[in-house]
């Protein structure tokens, strides 16, 4: 944010400090120049002031995952869930943050959410994948792949370089053009 516009926000919040609009700016803002922990506490207030909002538990929740503060992730981005649950990109962070705290099967859940939500989109896709291949579930990590070919195939063959897995039909047309 330029500097001139984190000035209005400053100045908006010197006169109402309980401005969440202001607030969430700062918070952006704080982000994008990397202070994590200023940015927590913008979102943090901005949660406290709208906690009806998706958007400010989904704020607070990546900055929390960002600092590796895996629990308060989670629970923000389940209270972003519980408000608005078709929040495809909530599903999307809870997937990562269970990932990261070992969580494998209850990821899965949390990305199926996601790529249902969001079909198109090879990111949930993609971990759905890994977290599939890591609970030693080789059909339906393959499934996964053979979907991804039909829309993001560099991405399927990024998981097939990664996992080794290669659906059969792929066996078969690489072994015919060996034998040709």
């Amino acid at each position: 944010m330029p500097a001139s516009a984190t000035q209005v926000w400053l100045d908006i919040l010197q006169r109402e400090p309980d401005d969440f609009r202001a607030l969430n700016s700062m918070g952006f803002s704080a982000m994008r120049s990397g202070n994590l922990v200023l940015a927590l506490t913008y979102f943090e207030r901005v949660a406290e002031l709208v906690p009806y909002a998706s958007n400010s538990h989904f704020n607070l929740a990546f900055v929390c995952e960002e600092l590796g503060r895996l629990d308060d992730a989670e629970h923000g981005f389940r209270a972003a869930i519980e408000i608005e649950d078709t929040m495809d990109r909530a599903w999307y962070g809870l997937g990562l943050v269970l990932v990261r705290q070992g969580r494998l099967e209850d990821a899965a859940v949390a990305l199926k959410r996601n790529t249902q939500l969001q079909p198109m989109s090879p990111f949930g896709w993609y971990q759905l994948a890994r977290v599939h291949f890591d609970l030693h579930q080789a059909d339906e990590a393959l499934a996964v792949i053979c979907h991804l070919k039909g829309f993001e195939p560099k991405v399927a063959a990024q998981l097939e370089r990664e996992t080794g897995l290669i659906p059969a039909n792929d066996h078969l047309a690489t072994s015919r053009s060996a034998g040709a």
